[in-house]
């Protein structure tokens, strides 16, 4: 395990099949290179727009 167990995604969805397909990702394992490499090509990926209703806080 590469990230921490206690970080789990929360998918959104209104369709019992889309929540199986999320539910697929339980299967998959990824290495600390395929982390990398996914943060990498997220670095590239200019975002747009305000998230959230502006009084959240990320960290």
């Amino acid at each position: 395990m590469v990230q921490k167990p206690w970080i789990v995604p929360i998918p959104g969805t209104r369709k019992i099949e889309r929540l199986d397909e999320n539910l697929g990702a339980i299967d998959i394992d990824l290495a600390q290179k395929d982390l990398e490499e996914i943060d990498a090509a997220a670095t590239q990926i200019e975002v747009f727009g305000a998230r959230g209703s502006g009084h959240e806080r990320y960290v």
